[in-house]
């Protein structure tokens, strides 16, 4: 077993309950960096004694992010928002995360940014995406990057969202409903952490995008979602000019969306785009990708009327 010391910035977060696993069982001892560490003390149970550990960090001071990364061997950093500080944490703080790994001398450092990071974006989102990895990229060269797909699971706040806008409205109205995706399994993105933290001079420098073996557009998705949990809504394909409008009012009923996630879905984000760099990660590393239709509907079942007693649905758009 490796028991290399492995720091990961946002261990309590989404992503984060599923990497700490993967690495832990990789035997790595795992050192979670996260502003308020009770955030993540769920996941100490996973490890062996002592082969988990705890530190106060926000990447926002870079003093507590040097001294989560002294001793390690590699660092991960899962550390995202949705909206708000895209630049506070998507640029300075991935920037202050790679300088304290390089200062350190930390010979790994994986990156995870997203589809659709540029830094010519005309989303403020994709744009910081697109600067944070520019600035990894100038303090630690070698770094690995993983851009993956929408990142769906039990926890997620995509297929979960949608899934309570169907169940609890007659009528769906959908913006952007040809819009593609290829939804990544939560588990699958940290298997391909782990896979990067354990053989880094493979993936040293490399930018992998991820995604799963389905592309769907967002009506299908809708559509499979109404589908598995049992309720037909009138599902509304709205056009453009009113999903415009929608955005900048800044609200859609059930579903609130920002004019920069607006801008967002007018790329498609799919790993078949592979331009500036990157490659298929999941493939590269010889992973196989989870397909929605395989683990949505088990958690999917406390959105149906009858719970787990109503007839399951298999089949995807």
């Amino acid at each position: 077993m490796d028991d290399r010391l492995v720091t990961l910035f946002g261990g309590g977060g989404f992503l984060g309950r599923y990497a700490v696993p993967a690495l832990l069982a990789k035997g790595y001892r795992v050192r979670i960096a996260q502003r308020d560490p009770r955030q993540a003390w769920f996941l100490k149970p996973q490890g062996g004694l002592g082969q988990t550990q705890f530190v106060a960090a926000d990447i926002g001071r870079p003093d507590t992010v040097l001294r989560a990364v002294q001793g390690a061997d590699a660092v991960v950093n899962l550390v995202g928002v949705l909206q708000g500080a895209f630049q506070r944490v998507h640029v300075t703080g991935a920037r202050t995360v790679a300088e304290a790994a390089a200062k350190a001398g930390v010979a790994t450092l994986v990156h995870v940014s997203a589809i659709g990071a540029d830094p010519a974006s005309t989303s403020a989102y994709g744009r910081s995406k697109g600067e944070g990895e520019a600035a990894v990229r100038a303090a630690f060269p070698a770094a690995t990057i993983l851009r993956p797909s929408v990142v769906f699971g039990p926890e997620d706040q995509f297929v979960n969202r949608f899934a309570g806008m169907v169940a609890k409205t007659p009528v769906v109205p959908v913006l952007r409903a040809g819009a593609k995706f290829q939804p990544v399994y939560v588990a699958d993105v940290a298997a391909a952490v782990a896979a990067a933290i354990a053989t880094p001079d493979i993936y040293a420098g490399r930018t992998l995008a991820l995604g799963g073996p389905d592309i769907i557009t967002m009506e299908g998705l809708i559509r499979y979602i109404a589908r598995t949990i049992g309720r037909s809504p009138a599902i509304v394909a709205l056009p453009d000019m009113a999903g415009a409008m929608i955005a900048r009012a800044g609200f859609l009923p059930g579903a609130p969306i920002s004019w920069d996630q607006w801008l967002m879905l007018q790329h498609d984000n799919v790993v078949g785009d592979l331009g500036q760099g990157q490659e298929d990660g999941l493939a590269a590393m010889s992973l196989t990708p989870t397909p929605l239709a395989a683990v949505a509907p088990d958690w999917l079942v406390r959105y149906r009327r009858q719970g787990r007693f109503a007839r399951r649905v298999e089949d995807i758009a």
